[in-house]
């Protein structure tokens, strides 16, 4: 059976994990809004070439900007 220091402890962690994946989802909206905000014909071009791609070559750009992502993490943690 859990004390309830336990369970507001469980109250907390959460709390705080969900706090730290909101700030993680923020971080990426403005990091993600920065090139459309600072150079949107550029931005327009990049997304023009990225929509005529073929599936493989999209998904190697999200492989690859994720196993970056995940190393990024893995280092920092």
């Amino acid at each position: 059976m859990e004390s309830k220091a336990t369970a507001r402890f469980a109250g907390f962690a959460f709390f705080v994990m969900d706090s730290i994946l909101l700030l993680a989802l923020g971080l990426m909206l403005v990091i993600e809004g920065v090139l459309p905000f600072v150079a949107p014909r550029l931005w327009r071009e990049t997304f023009r070439r990225a929509t005529e791609m073929a599936d493989g070559q999209l998904r190697f750009v999200g492989l690859t900007s994720m196993l970056i992502g995940i190393a990024l993490i893995a280092l920092f943690k």
